[in-house]
């Protein structure tokens, strides 16, 4: 029996609802919410939990956050039914493990050395772009994949990081991941989604689940 072969879509940064629902409608698996206040697509969590309350059956809810005081991620899930939460800072191990939620920890990347931070963790791990220093993702831009050649882990590996309709079809060329995290991809501007562009990110990203099925 050959199981079929299917890469995970997370769209991130989202802050409106009829984004969320169209997003759903797509047919992505989970939905995020930026709880950093210096982000542009931030998110305040009474509006965020209006939303999730709207999302379908089987979409996962994602909170992402940075460097957050334990009281504060608390706080943010007595409001919102997030299934998930996404830690982009300088958590440690600990930290992550403490967490009542499943967790996915962002690693940024910009040389082999930055990957073996991410052997320390034991949960999902993000993949990301390296921003400069005091600024956590969000940059919309992709870095050196050939960095990630022989890099394994024995939890699930996302990848982040300046994707979009141009570089999704190269980005799962060499790897199976575990699922793809698209921001600014997909947007017309910061935490404002375009049907368009993500109808046609996941399009792309489910031909070539396709292709490879069938190869």
């Amino acid at each position: 029996m050959t199981l079929a072969i299917r890469t995970r879509i997370k769209i991130c940064g989202i802050t409106r609802l009829e984004d969320a629902l169209a997003a759903s409608a797509l047919g992505v698996d989970a939905i995020g919410f930026v709880f950093y206040k210096k982000s542009p697509r931030y998110i305040d969590p009474m509006k965020a939990a209006a939303i999730i309350r709207k999302l379908p059956p089987f979409v996962s809810a994602v909170g992402l956050f940075v460097n957050p005081e334990q009281a504060f991620i608390d706080e943010v899930l007595n409001l919102c039914p997030l299934g998930v939460v996404q830690l982009h800072g300088d958590e440690s191990p600990e930290f992550c493990q403490a967490q009542a939620r499943r967790v996915i920890k962002a690693i940024p990347v910009h040389s082999p050395e930055d990957l073996e931070r991410a052997k320390q963790y034991t949960c999902a791990i993000l993949l990301d772009s390296k921003a400069p220093k005091g600024v956590y993702g969000g940059t919309g831009h992709s870095f050196d994949w050939s960095v990630l050649y022989s890099f394994t882990h024995d939890y699930p590996l996302m990848l982040a990081g300046g994707l979009n309709i141009t570089n999704v079809t190269s980005a799962l060329s060499d790897r199976q991941w575990f699922a793809l995290d698209v921001s600014s991809g997909v947007e017309t501007a910061p935490g404002i989604k375009d049907y368009d562009k993500m109808h046609e990110f996941i399009t792309m990203v489910q031909a070539v689940d396709k292709g490879t099925e069938e190869a």
